[in-house]
């Protein structure tokens, strides 16, 4: 079963953050909302307030298939402003494992240069943070292990995208199916 980490921080886009979740977790993946604000209760950006799953610092992240940034604000700025996750993130990218991130939250790859030379989407007036990448105005971008999207109204496409990646594009297409998002033709 592959092991995914969504990470949350205070005034993270609910819909961007859940959505993920999900799709994820019916298309037969472990997923686990992970707190960077040192408490499980985070406040999403629309004043929902969210339990995690578990608290960053008490996270074992060996073995994690996909690390998942949901945008929002100021949810990206808590992010990235968060030394475990940054440290993680590095790591992740030198194993050349995914890193999925939507809406502002592509800033902070940006800003660790983890898109130095890469295709990458994000929220429109971002741009300019998505440093060294080669900026694509498309609903999801992969560019090798690397995902990017633009914002709330792409939160289910970027999920079942995650989803093809994770288990495979026939579970991505049944769990579209399902959620009535990928219509079957009449």
């Amino acid at each position: 079963m592959k092991r995914v980490s969504v990470f949350l921080a205070d005034g993270f886009e609910e819909i961007e953050g859940l959505t993920v979740v999900d799709i994820l977790r019916r298309a037969g993946a472990e997923v686990d909302t992970v707190s960077v604000t040192g408490n499980l209760v985070v406040h999403g950006a629309h004043q929902i307030d969210v339990k995690a799953d578990a608290l960053f610092e008490d996270m074992d992240f060996e073995g994690t298939d996909m690390l998942v940034l949901p945008g929002g604000m100021p949810g990206t700025l808590n992010l990235g402003k968060h030394e475990g996750l940054t440290g993680l993130l590095r790591i992740q990218n030198e194993k050349g494992a995914y890193i999925a991130a939507i809406c502002a939250a592509p800033s902070v790859l940006g800003g660790l240069g983890l898109l130095n030379g890469r295709k990458a989407c994000c929220y429109p007036s971002f741009e300019e943070k998505l440093e060294g990448a080669d900026v694509v105005y498309e609903p999801v971008v992969q560019d090798g292990h690397i995902i990017t999207s633009r914002g709330m109204g792409t939160a289910i496409p970027f999920s079942l995208k995650l989803a093809e990646l994770l288990c495979g594009a026939a579970k991505a297409e049944q769990v579209g199916k399902g959620i009535l998002f990928l219509l079957p033709s009449i």
